[in-house]
């Protein structure tokens, strides 16, 4: 059976091949492959968490949004009775609704061919019967062990097996989620498939799962990160009221591709707004890893990030100017400040009727993102801005052309205190929120966050289509547009082009607590030319270099008109899998 699959762990790349080799469709087998990166990739995702994913099929792609709302009960004067500043970026309050579970279902019931119980299969008995624990999974259980055993006790029962951490490589098991996803199972009866599927979902939030997860909320005093303890807000009637949804993808044509990515409730619009400021270069005569394209992708990203910090949110809930922001009178203005040298401000546009926005998110900047600090990334690997992954990501094509691109995320064991009962926690996606009033980005029950989740699918004018993705939190569109770039104009095929040394700019506000930045920082691997990194220190960028493939997992897969497919992953991702079968 003809097919092509790629994620950031191998476990769940063979779990999605093989629903394809069984003749199910790219939707079940991206479906089995994200239920079991939930249970091989525990710190980096998990049943709690959210999914963004883009869909194509019948030529057309589709946004799934599977990234729940703030619960009712989370008021920024809740927030701020409870003494916060920020939200912090662990513990109950900064909990929203778990979406990922219902966007999985939506999929499998929408455009899914394969019974429920034949997807979650594979993750279900790596659950119950175990799999090899990865070593940073162990290492982030060990660097917490001690802070589990005095305030988490349902993490220290679920990840210190005899009271310790547990070896690297070892077999580890995870019985409590998969009773849970059994009795899901077990729960969901109906006349169809469908019924069956729609059966689970209410199961997950509005049976057992959901009166559990509110109770535990409402119990619970969970220390954070502001050294204090808190309840929960999330309550049983919260999940009640939610369901996944679809919507229409923003997209931008470079090159004779288009590029489809989700809504400003994502970071997804801030790779579009790059590319339409890089439009004006010529970057097919530039060598992908001299110093002169990269300036140019960095002073470009800074002037896209400075517009998602000011602009992006809920659309839904509050104006986002996204549309005028990739129109040409604005992004040719905007390009025209892209100069010889870094500039090292805060500088967004300003879209008509978006003055006084700008001028109090600058502000807000200024207050709140600091220029030094810890930075909260969900790895735990705070101290630095070098994060090797904070979630997970999986491409898949069947032989009908069919594409998922998927970026699950939240829910990591290092998030939120684990639910007995359960056997998986909540997200910590709330901490994205300002405790503002205002603001396309302040704390008001029913918003969705402004996350950094940015799955990406792309058709060529000849034919061909590309989905690819990485995890990353702020530097998932950095990532991802240096891949692209150089597999459009590097003259690089798929595999050289995810390989080749990445760089990032951390001159942005972090989306994560505690929001710190590093004005003109650049995060380069060593294999990037030492040429290119004394150039562009000399033009005012301040240049950290960390070992060479240790930043970036990006993944892809290939539709080619002809009907042959590939897939690959970066030589970064030591655990992920590409399979393509013929």
């Amino acid at each position: 059976m003809k097919g092509a699959i790629a994620s950031t762990h191998d476990l769940a790349t063979r779990a999605g091949a093989d629903i394809l080799a069984r003749g199910g469709n790219a939707f079940d087998a991206a479906v089995a492959a994200g239920l079991v990166l939930q249970v091989v990739e525990p710190h980096l995702n998990g049943p709690g968490g959210d999914l963004p994913a883009i869909l194509w099929k019948d030529g057309k792609a589709q946004i799934l949004c599977a990234q729940a709302p703030v619960p009712a009960g989370a008021t920024l004067e809740h927030y701020r009775n409870e003494g916060l500043e920020l939200i912090p970026g662990d513990g109950l309050l900064a909990t929203v609704i778990p979406g990922a579970f219902d966007g999985w279902m939506l999929m499998l019931r929408d455009h899914g061919t394969v019974e429920l119980a034949d997807v979650m299969a594979a993750a279900i008995k790596l659950a119950d019967e175990g799999h090899p624990i990865l070593d940073r999974a162990v290492d982030t259980i060990a660097g917490l062990a001690d802070f589990f055993r005095k305030h988490w006790q349902g993490s220290a029962d679920l990840w210190l097996p005899n009271g310790e951490a547990p070896a690297k490589g070892s077999l580890f098991r995870n019985t409590e989620l998969a009773a849970t996803w059994q009795r899901i199972l077990k729960e969901s009866v109906g006349d169809s498939r469908e019924a069956r599927i729609d059966a689970a979902r209410d199961v997950f939030y509005r049976g057992f799962v959901a009166e559990r997860i509110g109770e535990f909320c409402a119990q619970m005093q969970a220390m954070d990160a502001s050294g204090s303890t808190h309840h929960g807000v999330l309550t049983a009637e919260d999940m009640a009221g939610y369901s996944a949804s679809y919507e229409e993808p923003l997209t931008f044509q470079y090159q004779g591709w288009t590029i489809a990515k989700t809504d400003a409730w994502g970071q997804g619009p801030v790779l579009l707004q790059t590319l339409s400021l890089l439009a004006g270069y010529d970057l097919s005569s530039l060598d992908p890893l001299g110093n002169e394209f990269a300036h140019l992708v960095i002073e470009a990203e800074k002037l896209a990030f400075a517009d998602r910090d000011t602009y992006y949110g809920d659309p839904a809930k509050s104006p986002v100017p996204i549309k005028e922001m990739l129109q040409p009178a604005y992004y040719e203005a905007r390009r025209a400040l892209i100069g010889d040298k870094a500039d090292n401000s805060l500088n967004p546009g300003t879209p008509e009727g978006f003055a006084d926005q700008r001028a109090r998110m600058l502000d807000l900047f200024e207050r709140l993102s600091r220029p030094a600090g810890a930075v909260y990334e969900p790895t735990m690997a705070h101290l630095r801005r070098t994060p090797s992954g904070d979630t997970v990501h999986l491409d898949v094509i069947d032989r009908w052309g069919n594409m998922v691109s998927a970026t699950p995320s939240g829910g990591w064991l290092q998030s939120s205190p684990t639910i007995p009962g359960l056997g998986f926690c909540l997200n910590s996606r709330a901490q994205m929120f300002w405790l503002e009033e205002g603001l396309p980005t302040s704390l008001k029950p029913g918003n969705r966050p402004r996350t950094t989740l940015s799955p990406s699918l792309g058709w060529h004018e000849d034919g061909r289509r590309l989905s690819f993705g990485t995890p990353g939190g702020d530097q998932q569109d950095q990532w991802q547009l240096l891949f692209f770039l150089r597999y459009v104009h590097g003259n690089m095929d798929l595999k050289s082009a995810l390989d080749a040394p990445m760089f990032h700019s951390t001159h942005m506000p972090s989306s994560f607590y505690p929001r710190s930045r590093e004005p003109g920082g650049v995060v380069a691997e060593a294999d990037l030319p030492q040429t290119t990194v004394d150039a562009l220190n000399e033009r005012g960028h301040k240049v950290q270099v960390v070992p060479a493939g240790s930043i970036g997992r990006v993944s892809a897969a290939v539709y080619h008109p002809d009907n042959k497919l590939e897939a690959a992953i970066t030589r970064r991702g030591t655990y992920g899998g590409a399979i393509v079968l013929e």
